[in-house]
C-alpha cells in the first residue's frame, strides 16, 4: 500500500484500519502538529473531558473495585518509600493535631476554613503553614 502523504510503499500493518490512505507515521505527525497548533483548545477540551458525567461515574465505580484498592495501596507505598521525610512529617502533624498540641488555622492566603498543612522545611515537622488546597497546589507548582 502507498501512503498518499509520504508516497512510500508500506505493508498493511503500517496503516490504521480506519485510514488506509495515510500511514501510521503520517497520521501521528499530523495529529501532533494539529495539537501544537491548537494547544489551548485541546487543553480546554482535556480539562472538560474529565468532568463529563459518564467519566465521573466510571471513576466512581472503579474506586469501588479491588483493582483500585490494590493500585492505590501500591502507589501509596511507592510514595512513602520515595519520600520518607514527608511521610514522617505528615504523621507527626497528624498525631499533634489528634493530641491537641497543634491546631489548624484558616488558610494563610485567603482565610478558607478547609486547610492542609504545608511544610516549608520537612526537618521541622511542626512548623506548618495552613493553606487551602488551591493555594497549597500553587505553592508546590512554583516551589518544587
Amino acid at each position: 500500500m502507498r501512503c498518499k502523504t509520504c508516497s512510500i510503499d508500506k505493508p498493511a500493518e503500517g496503516f490504521y484500519a480506519s485510514n488506509k490512505t495515510r500511514c501510521k507515521e503520517c497520521v501521528k505527525s499530523s495529529v501532533m502538529k494539529n495539537r501544537q497548533e491548537n494547544l489551548e483548545k485541546v487543553r480546554a477540551y482535556d480539562r472538560m473531558r474529565g468532568s463529563m458525567p459518564h467519566r465521573v461515574a466510571s471513576r466512581s465505580e472503579y474506586q469501588k473495585t479491588n483493582a483500585f484498592a490494590q493500585s492505590h495501596k501500591a502507589a501509596a507505598e511507592r510514595w512513602s518509600a520515595k519520600h520518607p521525610e514527608r511521610r514522617k512529617a505528615s504523621h507527626i502533624v497528624g498525631n499533634a493535631i489528634r493530641d491537641g498540641h497543634l491546631r489548624k488555622t484558616p488558610c494563610h492566603v485567603c482565610g478558607a476554613e478547609k486547610v492542609e498543612g504545608h511544610h516549608p522545611d520537612y526537618s521541622r515537622p511542626l512548623d506548618v503553614v495552613w493553606l487551602c488546597n488551591p493555594h497549597h497546589r500553587e505553592i508546590h507548582k512554583t516551589k518544587y
